[in-house]
C-alpha cells in the first residue's frame, strides 16, 4: 500500500491491486469503487486492438516513487508499464511504458483513473463537474452529457484536447471543496478528457495519446496534477490559469501586445451571419434575396444606422462549389466580380467581410446540391492526402454533418494533403477578405486521427498533431496576413496565437447544465471571440432569448452576432425554422446600441483585453426558459454578470440587462439596479 498526502489531499493507492483505495479531500472521501489504475490499448499492425490493465499484471513492484506492472497475458508478458506518483504541492502523476513487441503500438493510456461520487446521488450535496466544453460548462447530471468514445473516422463532437475541448484540466466539485484534475503539458499533445458511469460512481479520464511507432515505449514528460479547491468554478480554473500563464504557447501573445491584430478587433465590431442561398443548410440551394451580395447592403446599413456598430458580414453558403462542401471554396459562388463588388462596398462604408469555410473534410459528393469530386479523387492522388484508418487505409470519413456531404478527411500531417489544403485556400488568402472561419467543423482547430504509415507522422494520433497545426496554422498566417482566422468552437489553447476570432456556441451547453465562462476566464487577455450563429440552440423559439444570448457574450467580452433571412428579419439562431416568432428588433438594436455605445465609452479597459475576476458575491432572480425536445427548463440567472480588472488596475462588476424593464440585484451588501437593455459598470 502507497500512502501520500499533500496540501489537504490524501491518497492510498493498493499495489498489489493495481488500483486508487482512497482520496480524501479534508475528510470527504472521494473514492468510491476500486478500478485499475490504467488501461491501455495497443493496436497490431492490421488495426485490432488489444487492452491491459493494471488489474491484469501477475507482477507488480513499488518504491518511494513509483509502481511497475508488468507479465500481462501473452503477447504483452514483457511489456511494462511503471507508474510515477508523487506529492508536491498536490499529487503528481506520470508514466513510462516499456518492451512493447515489434508488432504492436501503444495508441493511448488512460491514467489516473479513479470512481468518485455520481452526479446524481450528489446534487443536493453539490457534486458536479466542472468541464472545459464550449467555453465551459458545470454538470450537476450525467446522464444529460452524452459520452462520445473518440475513435476513427473523427467526430467533431468528441472530447478531445486540443479540439472540442479547450483547456487540459478539469474538477469534481461540492459545495465548499473540490479536486482539480490538470495534465501540465506544455507540447499539449492529443488527450481525450471525459467521465463516465461505473460501478456506483463516475470514472474521471484523461486519456494520453502516445504518438508511438511500432515496437516503442512511451513516457509522459509532463505530471497529472491533483490539486485540492474550493467548491467555486473559479478556483479551479485560477489554478490552471496560473500553470498556462508560466507557460504560454508558442506564438501567443497577450492581445495588447499582439502586432499582428488589426485596429477593427479593438473596435468590436457587429457580426452579422447569412446565407446567400437557401434559408437554412437542408433546403434547396437557390439564390436568396441575399444574392447577388449587394443585395444584402441595405439591410446592413439599417443595422448599423440602428445599432451605431461597425458590421462584419459573415456569409454562408457562398461556396462557388457546393455549401459546406470542402476543401474547395472558390471562385464564390456568382462569380469574383460579384463578391468583390460586395467587398469593396463594405470597405468603403467602414466594415468588414467573413467567410465560413469548413475545414479538412474533402468532399466527394454533395447532398444538397450536383457536385460530384469522384473523378478528381481519382485522377488526382487524392486518397494518398487523407487520413487513413487503423489498418492503414484510406476510408470515408466526414462523420460531422454528414447530411450535407460524404467523402474524407484531409490529413494536413502528409505532403499531399498539405497540397491540396495550400491549391484549396491560396485565392482565399488573396481575396482581400477580413475573415475566414477556416476550420468550421474541425472545432478548436485541431485535425483529425490518422493511422497512416506513409506520411509524415507516426502511426499512433499524440502530440505530432498539436505541433503540425501549429506549423501549419502559422504558415497561413504568414501567407495571408491582413486576415484573422477562426473554427467552430472557440480555438483550444495551442492554436489561439494563429485563430484569433472564432464562433464561441456556448449556447449548447444550456443543454448539459450550467454556463461558466471558462474560457473567458482563462484567455481572454488572448484572444476574443464572436457570438456565432448559435446553430443548435436549444431555447424554444417561442420564448425570445435572443437578447439574453447577446447579453451572455457581451459579458465575457465576445462579439455579438445576427443572423439574417433573405428578407432582412432576424432569426432566433441559425438553422431554425418557425419563423411565426422571429425576434422583436427593436429591443434587439436597443440593445445592440445600447451596449456598443457602453464598450466604447466605459466598458472596453475591461471587455477589449482585461482579465476575468473570481468573484461570488453576485444575486440576482432567476428565470425559467423552456427548452425543444423535451428537454424541460433552463434556470438561469435572470441578468449576466461578470467582473473584470483592466490593465491600469482598476476592478469593475459589469452587469447586463437584456430586458426592458430595470432589474434588481445585490453584490455584497449593496443593491443595484440595471438599465434595461443596457450594461451597468461598478467601479470597485
Amino acid at each position: 500500500m502507497k500512502n501520500l498526502a499533500s496540501n489537504n489531499i490524501e491518497l492510498k493507492i493498493n499495489d498489489s491491486l493495481g488500483v486508487v483505495s482512497s482520496l480524501k479531500i479534508g475528510n470527504r472521501e472521494l473514492c468510491v469503487s476500486n478500478i485499475p489504475l490504467f488501461v491501455a490499448r495497443l493496436r497490431n499492425k492490421s488495426g485490432e486492438c488489444f487492452y491491459i490493465d493494471a488489474t491484469k499484471a501477475r507482477k507488480m513492484s513499488a518504491d518511494d516513487k513509483s509502481i511497475s506492472f508488468s507479465d500481462f497475458d501473452s503477447p504483452f508478458e514483457m511489456l511494462n508499464i511503471t507508474v510515477n506518483v508523487k506529492a508536491n504541492d498536490g499529487i503528481e502523476w506520470g508514466l513510462e511504458v516499456c518492451n512493447v513487441p515489434c508488432e504492436y503500438a501503444l495508441e493511448w493510456v488512460e491514467i489516473p483513473k479513479i470512481c468518485m461520487p455520481r452526479l446524481v446521488d450528489n446534487n443536493k450535496n453539490g457534486g458536479r463537474i466542472l468541464f472545459p466544453y464550449d467555453e465551459g460548462l458545470l454538470i450537476s447530471d450525467e446522464t444529460k452529457f452524452k459520452r462520445y468514445e473518440p475513435e476513427f473516422p473523427s467526430s467533431g463532437a468528441y472530447l478531445m484536447f486540443p479540439n472540442k475541448i479547450c483547456s487540459q484540466f478539469f474538477a469534481y466539485l461540492f459545495d465548499d471543496i473540490g479536486i482539480y484534475i490538470g495534465a501540465h503539458d506544455t507540447k499539449r499533445g492529443l488527450k481525450c478528457l471525459d467521465f463516465y458511469p461505473c460501478e456506483n460512481g463516475i470514472a474521471m479520464q484523461i486519456r494520453l495519446f502516445s504518438g508511438a511507432d511500432f515496437g516503442q515505449g512511451y513516457k509522459t514528460d509532463f505530471p497529472i496534477v491533483w490539486k485540492a479547491c474550493s467548491g467555486n468554478w473559479m478556483d479551479a480554473c485560477h489554478i490552471y490559469r496560473g500553470w498556462f500563464e508560466n507557460n504560454l504557447p508558442k506564438n501567443l501573445l497577450p492581445i495588447k501586445e499582439n502586432p499582428n491584430l488589426p485596429k477593427w478587433y479593438e473596435e468590436s465590431p457587429l457580426v452579422v451571419t447569412y446565407p446567400v442561398r437557401g434559408v437554412h443548410d437542408m433546403d434547396t440551394m437557390e439564390p436568396n434575396g441575399l444574392f447577388p451580395y449587394v443585395n444584402a447592403l441595405p439591410f446592413l446599413n439599417k443595422i448599423k444606422a440602428a445599432t451605431n456598430s461597425q458590421i462584419m458580414a459573415l456569409l454562408m453558403h457562398w461556396e462557388g462549389t457546393a455549401p459546406w462542401a470542402p476543401p474547395y471554396v472558390w471562385p464564390p459562388y456568382g462569380g469574383v466580380d460579384k463578391f468583390n463588388e460586395f467587398k469593396d462596398a463594405l470597405h468603403k462604408n467602414g466594415d468588414l467581410l467573413g467567410v465560413y469555410c469548413s475545414g479538412f473534410g474533402y468532399t466527394q459528393k454533395s447532398t444538397l446540391i450536383d457536385y460530384n469530386c469522384e473523378e478528381r479523387i481519382k485522377n488526382e492522388d487524392v486518397l494518398s492526402g487523407v487520413c487513413h484508418s487503423p489498418a492503414n487505409k484510406p476510408q470515408l470519413g466526414i462523420t460531422c454533418c454528414p447530411y450535407q456531404r460524404y467523402g474524407y478527411d484531409i490529413c494536413p500531417s502528409s505532403d499531399r494533403g498539405r497540397e491540396i489544403l495550400f491549391e484549396a485556400y491560396s485565392p482565399l488568402f488573396e481575396s482581400g477578405v477580413d475573415y475566414a472561419q477556416i476550420l468550421d467543423q474541425n472545432h478548436g482547430g485541431g485535425q483529425y486521427l490518422c493511422y497512416a504509415r506513409e506520411h509524415n507522422h507516426p502511426p499512433m494520433p499524440g502530440e505530432w498533431m498539436t505541433e503540425n497545426m501549429q506549423n501549419l496554422l502559422k504558415e497561413w498566417n504568414e501567407l495571408a496576413p491582413n486576415m484573422l482566422f477562426g473554427c467552430e468552437s472557440a480555438s483550444s489553447e495551442p492554436f489561439i496565437g494563429s485563430l484569433a476570432l472564432s464562433d464561441n456556441r456556448y449556447e449548447l451547453n444550456y443543454i448539459f447544465g450550467q454556463v461558466v465562462p471558462v474560457y473567458a476566464y482563462i484567455y481572454h487577455e488572448y484572444v476574443r471571440n464572436f457570438m456565432g450563429n448559435q446553430v443548435g440552440c436549444p431555447f424554444d423559439t417561442k420564448y425570445n432569448t435572443l437578447t439574453y444570448r447577446l447579453s451572455y457574450s457581451f459579458s465575457i467580452g465576445d462579439l455579438m452576432t445576427l443572423v439574417l433571412l433573405p428578407n432582412g428579419d432576424l432569426m432566433t439562431h441559425w438553422g431554425m425554422r418557425d419563423f411565426e416568432n422571429c425576434p422583436n428588433t427593436d429591443n434587439i438594436f436597443t440593445l445592440i446600441k445600447n451596449l456598443t455605445k457602453f464598450y466604447k465609452t466605459v466598458g472596453k479597459k475591461y471587455l477589449y483585453a482585461g482579465r476575468m475576476k473570481a468573484t461570488n458575491d453576485f444575486r440576482c432572480e432567476s428565470i425559467e426558459i423552456p427548452m425543444t425536445n423535451n428537454r424541460g427548463n433552463a434556470t438561469l440567472p435572470r441578468l449576466l454578470y461578470s467582473s473584470w480588472v483592466a490593465e491600469n488596475g482598476k476592478t469593475a462588476h459589469i452587469v447586463v440587462n437584456p430586458e426592458a424593464n430595470p432589474v434588481r440585484f445585490t453584490i455584497g451588501d449593496m443593491e443595484y439596479d440595471a438599465k434595461p437593455l443596457n450594461a451597468t459598470l461598478i467601479v470597485i
